[in-house]
């Protein structure tokens, strides 16, 4: 499992697009622009070829910006490291971690699965987290890769220039801690999640294709944003406030960049393209 996987801690960040799906804005101030699109970091077969929004902005880019350095986060020597910064290595298991009632619940939900609890007892929360949710999306059959990993392997074929906003190691750090403030309530929303992941597709795949945002934040963000408040800012927000000086940065450079980003840090109130809009640069979906 590579940290780009790790990003789909919640099923909110990640559903089918479609084929007719269009997920790709173009950004412009008075002098420059750029191109954002929203990704998927895991896929069905069935969701290629991508519509064609996003071939015709990977073509007008000189250079591909991604959450990270992609590459780098598929390694082993990257995966090894990530291991040993999500998994307890001093004793502690996660019955010492969660209270007793949110272990109770996590026994069922994996005994239901035939899985033994003993397999996930030195991981932490985070871990813990995104090893369920994978759990459910390859049951689901989520097995391709992701909108990301296309384009990275594209670019890296067609010698165009990478870039990414944040460094291997600072997107782990934010995994990584994720849910160290409240144990219990990672568990319990990933539990949560689970139960409503076939509705929750459905709806966030039938908002995408109609390029209804609003109807996305309603579905992913919302409900995210009010349960687990403190999860959403450091899943979301931190980091969208982290980017954005970088992608205004590169409104004023020359060459023109597609960034290439989870899709609901394009979503709701907070996220980054609400943020330029307040800044005044002009949004238009292509």
């Amino acid at each position: 499992m590579n940290l780009i996987k790790a990003l789909t801690l919640s099923t909110s960040l990640i559903f089918t697009l479609g084929l007719q799906a269009a997920s790709v804005w173009k950004v412009t101030n008075d002098q420059h622009s750029l191109y954002i699109g929203g990704t998927i970091h895991v896929l069905t077969p069935e969701d290629y070829p991508l519509a064609k929004e996003y071939n015709l902005a990977y073509q007008a880019a000189d250079k591909v910006i991604f959450e990270t350095d992609m590459e780098a986060v598929s390694s082993p020597e990257f995966g090894q490291k990530m291991m040993s910064q999500m998994m307890y290595s001093d004793g502690t298991t996660i019955n010492k971690v969660l209270k007793p009632e949110t272990y109770q619940a996590l026994a069922v939900h994996l005994s239901s699965r035939q899985i033994p609890m003993q397999a996930f007892a030195s991981h932490k929360p985070s871990l813990l987290a995104v090893s369920l949710t994978f759990i459910e999306l390859q049951a689901m059959g989520y097995t391709s890769e992701g909108v990301d990993m296309f384009f990275a392997n594209m670019a890296k074929a067609d010698g165009k220039q990478q870039g990414w906003l944040e460094t291997p190691d600072e997107q782990l750090s934010f995994i990584a801690k994720m849910g160290d403030d409240d144990p219990n309530a990672m568990i319990e929303y990933t539990l949560k999640d689970i139960i409503k992941m076939p509705e929750m597709f459905g709806k966030l795949h039938s908002t995408w294709l109609a390029g209804d945002m609003q109807g996305m934040a309603d579905v992913g963000i919302t409900p995210f944003k009010a349960d687990y408040p403190a999860i959403y800012q450091d899943l979301l927000v931190t980091r969208n406030n982290n980017w954005l000086p970088k992608i205004v940065k590169m409104l004023n450079d020359q060459p023109i960049e597609l960034i290439l980003v989870g899709a609901l840090h394009l979503a709701g109130p907070d996220s980054v393209l609400t943020k330029l809009k307040a800044k005044g640069y002009k949004i238009e979906k292509l």
